[in-house]
């Protein structure tokens, strides 16, 4: 079932006045259920590409849809609600909140959906204890790992339930063994829950894991595996 649709995606930035093709017109499906690496050398326009498909950012020409419906046609509200509800994300840099605890950090997108404390409490300490973290729950970002940081980062991505996770670069901070352990998180997720990974990513370990390899090159997409 097809999930995510780009058409003729274009985005040029502007570097000191000189437009930057980023993007030139990419044409792509996801369909539910996929683990999808996007690859390519660096300036290639994979996070540019993977931000538009997360309604992170807006394109220069052409529309994502999904499951049919135009995304930047939405109101802001709309696309907020859109983001929180359906999409999560997992970014290189973790994004945590420094002065909160990982428990925080985790009900955090779930307090902007209006859900009860008790309720949101319950639940991410459920998924944290199913996924091996239960006991960071009570640390601040700055006293863990970095493959701790992210496997709360994973967490916090998936407790809303969401149809699609988005990750930019996930291990490019991580040591190997550490990286492979998170992606055996993804894969569980992605198997257990199905939901629809998508990444960009140049790591090896990332591509070789991948269900679908997309390869982006100066912007176009140069082979679909």
């Amino acid at each position: 079932m097809e999930i995510i649709k780009s058409e003729n995606l274009e985005k040029i930035y502007h570097d000191n006045g000189v437009p930057v093709h980023a993007l030139k017109g990419i044409n792509l499906t996801i369909d539910k259920g996929e683990f999808t690496v996007i690859a390519g050398p660096s300036g290639s326009g994979k996070t540019t590409l993977l931000n538009l498909l997360g309604a992170l950012d807006k394109p220069t020409k052409g529309k994502v849809s999904f499951y049919g419906e135009d995304v930047y046609s939405k109101k802001r509200k709309e696309l907020s609600r859109l983001r929180l509800s359906k999409f999560g994300f997992v970014f290189q840099a973790y994004n945590l909140i420094p002065v909160l605890t990982a428990l925080e950090n985790i009900e955090f997108s779930m307090m902007l959906l209006g859900i009860a404390e008790k309720q949101r409490h319950e639940k991410a300490m459920k998924l944290m204890e199913e996924l091996g973290i239960g006991e960071l729950a009570d640390k601040r970002p700055n006293e863990m790992s970095g493959g701790q940081q992210q496997r709360v980062a994973v967490v916090r991505a998936i407790v809303n339930d969401p149809e699609v996770v988005f990750a930019d670069e996930p291990t490019a901070n991580l040591d190997s063994k550490t990286g492979a352990n998170l992606l055996d998180l993804m894969q569980e997720m992605n198997e257990k829950k199905n939901i629809t990974f998508i990444f960009s990513s140049h790591d090896k370990q990332v591509m070789e894991r991948a269900k679908r390899l997309l390869i982006l090159k100066d912007g176009l997409l140069e082979s679909d595996e």
